[in-house]
């Protein structure tokens, strides 16, 4: 058979696509090695395997948000910021919405952020409001917050035997005063004054060596 003899423009066209074809191989090769490397540890691309690929942008994930906790395991400058939070909420939107009217059936104390529990109450209800006026929660959301939380928190805080009872009612003469808490059981108390015999007892034998001669 004859040799076939192409044309050197044909020939340079052919071998410039050989070229970019090679040149595509070996860059799908280095993304490869890229995706199957272990992680690095490059906080520009952590949880991005891809991040250093010549023609990918950089990018830098954003911090997760920190998250919510009981106020009352918050201390220190936390806890004041947010109990700072929770009172613009409670003055501003819960009680000038729903705090309807103060009576003694409806009691209700201007200085409710020294009463803890019911700090804990507002705290939580505040947490599920948050979470339930998320569009994630779906339409009925709120009806649920409204049902489910906020009925059964605000019968707990301001009931007639609530933990705010013992404050003044009346607006022109507004108190603040809180309720005696429940002590240590007596099995508590015997158990706590038996440990105190005991490291009495313990500690006696050392004293007196202590003051031989």
């Amino acid at each position: 058979m004859e040799p076939v003899r192409l044309p050197d423009a044909d020939l340079e066209s052919i071998e410039a696509s050989v070229r970019k074809l090679l040149d595509r191989s070996a860059e799908q090769a280095r993304m490869i090695d890229s995706l199957a490397a272990a992680p690095s540890a490059d906080p520009r691309s952590a949880g991005m395997p891809y991040a250093g690929i010549p023609g990918i942008p950089a990018f830098i994930p954003p911090a997760p948000p920190p998250e919510p906790k009981p106020i009352l395991e918050l201390e220190g400058e936390e806890f004041e910021d947010e109990l700072a939070a929770l009172t613009d909420w409670v003055d501003d939107h819960l009680m000038d919405v729903y705090g309807a009217e103060i009576t003694t059936a409806a009691p209700w104390c201007p200085q409710w952020q020294e009463h803890l529990d019911v700090v804990a109450w507002l705290h939580a209800l505040w947490m599920a409001y948050q979470q339930h006026k998320d569009p994630e929660a779906g339409p009925s959301g709120m009806f649920v917050w409204h049902r489910d939380f906020l009925t059964h928190a605000m019968a707990h805080v301001r009931g007639a035997g609530g933990p705010l009872s013992a404050c003044q009612t009346d607006p022109d003469r507004p108190e603040h005063r809180l309720l005696r808490a429940p002590g240590p059981s007596a099995r508590s108390i015997a158990r706590e004054a038996e440990a105190q015999q005991e490291g009495d007892a313990s500690a006696s034998p050392q004293d007196d060596i202590g003051l031989a001669p």
